[in-house]
């Protein structure tokens, strides 16, 4: 199996697979309504609808930098505010991860073991991710998604209690 392949595996797992750490991102965002998302059960804390929103944004970004090497931060922003909190909004936003994760995944199958080495960026700053190598970003995105994810388990049984 290439590394590919076994990064390729991860990000799957994490997405809607069989993930060892537990329950994947799209399983836990069943069965959650938009009311639910745009909830705030923790004042200082994202809703579950933000969290999904930055998750879409980063692996977009994460896509927008495997196409054009440029190393910025995402188009859509960092945290986005839900302006439009109705089912058919909420319904959008869930498909715009599924949109936006799959070609990422279509991207990351048609990269070349050699391509993992190859560095992002000229300097390391840590806001933008850049002076990583292609390796750290998908690794990284990885590790993004599935952190997000645990917080919104949380805020989903929160809500449910």
């Amino acid at each position: 199996m290439t590394e590919i392949a076994r990064i390729l595996d991860q990000f799957r797992r994490a997405y809607n697979g069989d993930a060892w750490y537990g329950t994947p991102v799209t399983e836990i965002l069943r069965g959650i309504s938009s009311e639910q998302a745009a909830s705030r059960i923790i004042p200082q804390a994202h809703s579950i609808w933000e969290l999904l929103l930055h998750i879409t944004a980063w692996e977009g970004e994460a896509l927008r930098r495997l196409e054009t090497g440029v190393m910025d931060m995402p188009e859509e922003g960092d945290w986005n505010v839900v302006a439009d909190s109705s089912e058919a909004a909420w319904g959008n936003a869930m498909q715009r991860f599924h949109t936006v994760h799959t070609a990422l995944e279509q991207k990351i199958e048609n990269l070349a073991d050699e391509e993992l080495q190859t560095v992002l960026g000229t300097k390391r700053v840590r806001e933008t991710g850049e002076g990583v190598s292609v390796y750290v970003l998908l690794h990284g995105i990885i590790q993004h998604t599935i952190y997000h994810a645990g917080q919104i388990a949380l805020l989903k049984k929160a809500l449910e209690s």
